[in-house]
């Protein structure tokens, strides 16, 4: 069997389509249909069905799934044996949220990237129920997010560390509009969130609810710094890390609004399916993320 094909397979699935795993692979789209072709025939089953206009897994094609990324897995075990770190290749697929990348992620992929030039580092980045179900279902091998809960006992789980968040708004806005902490209340200011289902977007709409404190409506935005900037022009208010927003709040473009969660700490986590082999990439990762999110952040 060629083990080609069966990495096809599975880029076809990570990526989404034909067309967008022909891209990945740098392959036109005759060349993985091919493959896909000659991989059916060999194992006499039929993995594509086509419904409207999107290519979907059959059901033989999820149950043998399982099989094809045992089989892969082996494949770069073997690939890699005896050799170092920095000899190693292969692929490692991390998923974590918007803000957790760009504040404090930064220093373990250059480390990572130092110590390990030839692997491949695919970093994806979406909201924290997204990355539960990719890890899951094995898609990703690292997730680095916060914690949204129901995870299945398949799943190793590992606390990082500890971050503050907090209510911002810009300098300019009505101070009556500002008070967060008086129960019963009407509010004209719009709520902006980057991240709808984490922990602490969760907590700080409970806590609204819970002091009857209405605001105009909510606006989700995927881009921690439209966020930012959509606060800073008055569009807004919103409760985020107080690491992703440190430099505003010291040069005052925004500034920080007094609610009852102020002492609170939300949990950053570490998790990968427990039935993934632990190479010594994805190890040296695990150990790089603790080592630089393993504390108190903010």
């Amino acid at each position: 069997m060629n083990t080609n094909y069966l990495i096809t397979l599975k880029t076809i699935l990570e990526a989404g389509s034909f067309q967008k795993g022909a891209l990945k692979l740098n392959y036109t789209q005759s060349t993985i249909t091919y493959q896909v072709k000659q991989l059916e025939k060999e194992l006499s089953i039929k993995l594509f069905e086509k419904i409207g206009r999107k290519m979907i897994l059959t059901q033989a094609g999820n149950d043998i799934l399982p099989f094809i990324k045992t089989i892969l897995q082996a494949t770069e075990q073997i690939n890699n044996y005896g050799k170092g770190i920095s000899e190693m290749n292969g692929s490692l697929r991390v998923v974590v949220p918007d803000s957790l990348l760009i504040y404090l992620l930064q220093p373990v992929i250059q480390v990572f990237r130092q110590k390990a030039p030839n692997v491949q580092l695919i970093i994806n980045a979406m909201n924290c129920i997204d990355i539960r179900e990719q890890l899951i279902n094995g898609s990703a091998d690292i997730g680095i997010h916060c914690d949204v809960g129901n995870y299945p006992a398949t799943i190793a789980l590992e606390e990082l560390g500890a971050f503050r968040v907090c209510m911002v708004a810009p300098p300019f806005v009505d101070s009556k509009e500002l008070d967060f902490i008086t129960p019963h209340q009407r509010k004209t200011l719009n709520m902006i969130s980057s991240e709808p289902h984490s922990s602490y977007q969760k907590v700080i709409m409970e806590y609204l609810t819970e002091k009857d404190i209405i605001l105009n409506q909510t606006m989700e935005m995927w881009s921690i710094d439209a966020v930012k900037k959509s606060v800073i022009n008055n569009l807004g208010i919103s409760y985020l890390p107080i690491f992703a927003v440190e430099e505003e709040l010291k040069s005052g473009a925004l500034i920080q609004v007094k609610t009852g969660l102020d002492d609170t700490l939300f949990s950053s986590f570490c998790s990968y399916h427990k039935n993934k082999w632990i190479s010594p990439p994805m190890e040296l990762f695990l150990q790089l993320a603790q080592k630089f999110l393993g504390k108190t952040c903010m």
